[in-house]
C-alpha cells in the first residue's frame, strides 16, 4: 500500500472537506463554473470523483459548499473586526475595510459569481442571498449597539443600504488595481456616515 494512500484515508473528514472546497474554489474561479469538471477537481485534490459526490452530491452542491464556507469566513472576519471598538464610526469603517479585504482574498471567485450567477442554480443563489442577509443582520446589530436611540426600522434600512452599496462597489472594486480596501471603505463612509451619525428618527 502506498504511503500517500494510507495518509489520505487517515485524514479527518472535516479536513478533507476543507481541502476539497479550497481546491474547488480555485478551479471554479480559474475555469468558470460551467467549464470546471468534477474530474479535474478530484484529480487536484487527490481523491476519486465518487468521493466528491459522496461529500457534496453534485457540482452545484460543491459550489454551494464553497459559498457557504466563504460566508462563514466573512462572518468571522467581520465580527472580529469590530470587537472592542469604541465608536460607531470606527466600527463601521473597520467592518467595511474587512469586507473589501475579504473580496481581495476571493477576487476571482467574486468575479465568477458576478458573471455566472444566472446559471449556477437556485441553491447557489439562495446561499448568495444568505450572505446578504447575514451581513445585513451583522450591520443591524452593530448599529443598534452604537446607536440605541435610532428606531429599529431605520437601523434595518441603513443596514440594507450599506450591504447594497458594498455589493455594487465591490463589482467596481475588483476591476481596479488603483483602489485599496481602505479607499473603498472611505468611499462608502463618505456616502453613508452623515446620515447614520445625524439620524432622522423616522422623519418623512
Amino acid at each position: 500500500m502506498a504511503p500517500t494512500e494510507s495518509k489520505r484515508r487517515r485524514m479527518p473528514r472535516a479536513e478533507r472537506e476543507r481541502q476539497m472546497i479550497a481546491v474547488a474554489e480555485e478551479i471554479f474561479a480559474e475555469r468558470g463554473y460551467q467549464a470546471s469538471s468534477m474530474d479535474e477537481i478530484a484529480e487536484q485534490v487527490g481523491v476519486s470523483k465518487p468521493m466528491l459526490y459522496e461529500y457534496f452530491g453534485s457540482k452545484e452542491g460543491l459550489l454551494v459548499a464553497c459559498i457557504r464556507a466563504a460566508r462563514a469566513e466573512l462572518l468571522a472576519a467581520t465580527t472580529a473586526s469590530v470587537d472592542g471598538i469604541g465608536s460607531a464610526e470606527e466600527a463601521l469603517r473597520s467592518g467595511l475595510v474587512t469586507f473589501f479585504r475579504f473580496i481581495d482574498s476571493h477576487r476571482r471567485s467574486w468575479e465568477l459569481l458576478r458573471q455566472e450567477a444566472a446559471v449556477v442554480g437556485q441553491a447557489a443563489m439562495d446561499e448568495i442571498e444568505g450572505i446578504r442577509r447575514q451581513q445585513t443582520q451583522v450591520n443591524t446589530t452593530l448599529f443598534a449597539a452604537y446607536l440605541p436611540d435610532h428606531p429599529a426600522r431605520d437601523l434595518e434600512a441603513y443596514a440594507e443600504v450599506v450591504v447594497g452599496a458594498c455589493e455594487r462597489l465591490a463589482t467596481w472594486y475588483v476591476a481596479r488595481e488603483d483602489v485599496t480596501a481602505q479607499d473603498a471603505a472611505a468611499i462608502i463612509m463618505r456616502m453613508v456616515w452623515h446620515g447614520l451619525a445625524t439620524g432622522t428618527h423616522g422623519d418623512r
